[in-house]
């Protein structure tokens, strides 16, 4: 029940809005930051099972960081638009993966679509929109 699968690691960036749901993990492609952790109650609603809101957000940030791969890591990132379908759940136990991938990326913006799988069974797909900006320092 605690393993990790081949290839995740501890995720290589931290963020205060993502820290509760900690330990996050993941896995870089040619292509993609795919990002997973194993289901716990932090990541449920009342019922035991994992809550919408923690699928949009891994999805919003799997999409961001696979965008920012794809563009060679030199500009930051803003969501213009996120649409999440949610087509199944996950409960306590199981491992959640983000997988993306971008579309189409430019100077200005960058498309990308990911899916959800719980124990790789499709549960949810997420499609976004970045806004390119400059890095700041």
């Amino acid at each position: 029940m605690s393993s990790i699968p081949a290839g995740f690691e501890p995720h290589f960036r931290k963020s205060p809005f993502t820290d509760p749901w900690e330990p996050l993990y993941a896995k870089t492609t040619d292509k993609a930051v795919i990002l997973g952790l194993r289901l716990a109650t932090p990541h449920t609603n009342s019922r035991g099972l994992i809550h919408g809101g923690l699928i949009a957000a891994l999805a919003d940030n799997a999409m961001g960081y696979s965008c920012a791969q794809a563009l060679g890591w030199e500009t930051s990132l803003v969501t213009i638009n996120l649409a999440v379908d949610y087509i199944g759940s996950a409960g306590i136990g199981q491992w959640l993966s983000v997988e993306s991938d971008v579309i189409k990326s430019g100077r200005t913006v960058c498309f990308v679509q990911s899916l959800v799988l719980a124990d790789e069974a499709v549960i949810a797909r997420a499609n976004a929109t970045f806004r390119v900006v400059p890095k700041t320092a």
